[in-house]
């Protein structure tokens, strides 16, 4: 297990190579998902809110329209890149009530009770030691308020992650699956007893069955490179990584795959 400075490292490095295709079109399940997730905590103006991993805004900036000009969000990464683009989003729309921060959320010091909602979109996995990360977002939660915390489903990505995977492992077994901590909590199972354990109360775990369209097969490739395992591809030589896309893609045009599952978890607790 890596330490706490490395994965933090580790996330970063990955997440600011990526903001190149983070907010590309092949990747919109990032806004989709962090809406639902915003709608699912039913925010009222004037609330405070905490949006920790939060990359380009994609949960931040709807929880920032929805708690209005008197609420407040904080949003905290520690990928830089990607908050520069949250913050350019932000300023398009004309949202004067959000804020975004890089480092990390751990060594914030925030008070106890500080936050209406504390909001985590695909975020918690790259923190080595999650139920503690838990139990720091609960302390910062004030009694009434909710932590939500969303993550990926069963068999996400597939059929072509799997296939993915098998390309890397003939190309550099050493790489096969050397950075899927999502699927840690990949069940509501374990994902709700992360929460209890960390001492939150009243848990809710939704589990939502989708499929994200590909409008060819070069968006799947878009995505491998506008997120977490883009780290993977990116210690492999040139030539290995133009034969990894060459086989990915080959993959999804011989079994005609046109759509990709992205079973999300939301799982929301309330003080």
């Amino acid at each position: 297990m890596m330490s706490k400075e490395e994965g933090l490292a580790r996330a970063a490095k990955v997440f600011n190579t990526a903001s190149d295709y983070f907010d590309c079109p092949a990747l919109s399940f990032w806004n989709r998902y962090g809406q639902r997730t915003i709608n699912r905590l039913a925010l009222g103006h004037g609330d405070r809110v905490l949006d920790v991993c939060c990359g380009s805004g994609a949960s931040a900036i709807p929880a920032a329209v929805s708690v209005g000009s008197t609420g407040y969000v904080l949003g905290v990464d520690i990928a830089e890149s990607l908050l520069e683009l949250a913050r350019h989003k932000s300023q398009q729309q004309g949202l004067d009530n959000i804020e975004f921060r890089c480092g990390d959320f751990e060594d914030l010091n925030l008070p106890n009770a500080s936050f209406d909602a504390v909001v985590c979109v695909f975020g918690i996995f790259f923190v080595p030691n999650m139920l503690a990360a838990v139990r720091e977002l609960w302390r910062m939660v004030r009694p009434g308020g909710k932590l939500a915390i969303t993550s990926w489903g069963e068999n996400v990505f597939e059929p072509a992650n799997q296939a993915f995977w098998q390309i890397i492992k003939s190309e550099r077994p050493d790489l096969y699956k050397e950075f899927t901590p999502w699927e840690q909590i990949r069940n509501p199972a374990s994902l709700q007893e992360l929460l209890a354990e960390a001492g939150a109360t009243q848990i809710e775990v939704v589990a939502e069955a989708d499929m994200h369209q590909l409008s060819a097969p070069e968006d799947w490739w878009t995505m491998i490179m506008g997120g977490g395992i883009r780290g993977t591809i990116e210690q492999l030589d040139p030539a290995a990584k133009e034969r990894v896309r060459q086989a990915s893609l080959q993959f999804l045009q011989d079994n005609a795959v046109h759509a990709l599952d992205v079973t999300v978890l939301y799982a929301v607790a309330q003080k």
